[in-house]
């Protein structure tokens, strides 16, 4: 009688001991805010635009699938010197004008962000060579949180927008119009 009441005390506390963990098992491998940002976010109908040299564009539709908005801090691509996170706006006079997004790219929360010509893009400076129609160019994406996404974006034909383009936010420096190989 002993023994097995001994017997039943030991499996009670076995079965008190692991549930906390039998809970959690259930329940996931992690949380949503566990979630690298770059894990939650996927990239459609990306391309960039075709040039000789100088600057060029990448664009394509953002995704996030996570409960909480992401933010798109940079972007690095062998294709270029330089890449930078872009914004265009009209300034005062109603010129049109692409510089810098202070703060990079939010992707809200369960929707989309639409990179496109005359809008938020991936802009392309210094390119350190051709990008020929039909060619793939890898771009990395790095986020808020730290974690990284490389995707890859087809060039593509475009006349492009012609907007001016404005280094270092606009602070102080005059407005540089852009030519057919400027990118968005």
């Amino acid at each position: 009688m002993i023994k097995r009441s001994l017997h039943r005390r030991v499996a009670g506390l076995a079965v008190v001991a692991i549930a906390p963990f039998l809970l959690n098992a259930c329940s996931g491998d992690s949380s949503p805010a566990d979630t690298p940002a770059a894990e939650e976010v996927t990239i459609e109908d990306q391309w960039i635009k075709a040039a000789d040299s100088g600057m060029s564009a990448a664009f394509g539709v953002l995704t996030n699938a996570g409960d909480s908005e992401l933010t798109i801090v940079s972007a690095t691509s062998p294709a270029s010197e330089r890449v930078e996170l872009h914004e265009v706006v009209v300034d005062a006079s109603g010129v049109t004008t692409m510089r810098e997004k202070d703060g990079g790219f939010v992707v809200p929360a369960g929707s989309t962000l639409t990179l496109a010509p005359g809008r938020e893009h991936i802009m392309f400076m210094g390119l350190n060579g051709p990008l020929r129609t039909g060619s793939e160019v890898p771009v990395t994406l790095s986020f808020g949180d730290g974690s990284t996404t490389t995707f890859t974006a087809q060039v593509r034909d475009f006349a492009g927008n012609q907007e001016n383009y404005v280094p270092n936010s606009g602070h102080g420096a005059p407005a540089a119009p852009a030519t057919p190989d400027d990118g968005a």
